[in-house]
């Protein structure tokens, strides 16, 4: 393989996924843009080719080849059964970074209180593989049909029940729905085709890849703090300030005093801000990060 032909073709998820997909990538040092033919889009970097594909149908084209590696939903490898390679675990999902689940749900007036329930039951969802997996595990006869969306809507007057996904339950909860179980709790998972991941140099190009958006997302919650402080406070300072290993500390040109930085949890700095500044720090300064890469 010649420097020239060098591509790797990358499948990114097109609907729910694709802004956080986009915003990750761009932190990641990658930037993605979709002109008139959607499904084609372009990266800064030559060495990548892009398909913008339903996260559905991602994990088929990488078993099959036709994509090298592609980022979707573990549930949608396990809904199509595919054999592929999983690279790394991108927890983030389309409101935030957490994982997302496969519900069980039925109208709060329902009798159903568990699968159980389900025994020659209608149920309707949009992933009816991983449905008929659940309900054979706990050994419950139901049908199972495809829903072409607005699955919500469905029950009760067409179906007993749904399998769904929900980040928050606030869209099952407005049709008046209950959660009555999980099916399966999912996260976005980078995977690569099996014949791909043995070639030496696509492997390498999908870790390097790997290494980049997980460094942007392990930033996504941290933060970088840095300050001065006087020798005689320093002790006091660094009893506050936390690490992801340890403080980096410098002195100054001033005598006496140091430029301490350190990486942070973001959700704690509007507790240890105050603190730093009542033990003797000045100069504080907090900065977003693009990656956080250990």
């Amino acid at each position: 393989m010649t420097e020239t032909t060098r591509k790797l073709v990358l499948g990114l998820p097109k609907g729910s996924l694709q802004e956080a997909t986009f915003l990750m990538m761009k932190k990641a040092g990658f930037n993605v843009s979709v002109g008139s033919r959607s499904y084609l889009p372009t990266i800064n970097d030559p060495e990548l080719e892009g398909r913008l594909i339903r996260a559905q149908e991602i994990s088929r084209y990488v078993e099959h080849g036709m994509l090298d590696a592609g980022i979707t939903g573990y549930d949608w490898i396990l809904e199509n059964e595919s054999d592929v390679h999983v690279v790394a675990d991108l927890i983030y999902a389309k409101q935030g970074l957490r994982p997302v689940r496969w519900v069980l749900a039925a109208p709060e007036k329902s009798r159903i209180q568990s699968v159980k329930d389900l025994q020659g039951k209608r149920i309707a969802t949009e992933a009816v593989s991983l449905t008929k997996q659940y309900l054979r595990r706990h050994k419950v006869k139901a049908e199972v049909e495809f829903s072409w969306g607005a699955t919500e809507a469905k029950a009760p007057e067409l179906v007993d029940a749904i399998v769904e996904l929900t980040e928050t339950g606030s869209s099952l909860r407005a049709a008046n729905l209950r959660i009555v179980d999980e099916v399966l709790t999912s996260t976005t998972k980078l995977i690569a085709n099996r014949k791909a991941w043995k070639n030496p140099w696509k492997r390498a190009k999908i870790e390097q890849l790997a290494l980049l958006l997980s460094g942007a997302l392990a930033a996504e919650t941290k933060v970088l703090l840095k300050l001065n402080v006087n020798e005689k406070n320093l002790k006091k300072v660094l009893a506050i300030l936390p690490a992801l290993h340890a403080p980096t500390i410098n002195s100054l040109s001033s005598t006496g005093w140091f430029s301490v930085e350190s990486v942070v949890e973001e959700p704690v700095v509007r507790e240890i801000i105050p603190a730093l500044k009542r033990a003797g720090a000045e100069g504080i300064i907090e900065i977003g990060l693009n990656k956080v890469v250990p």
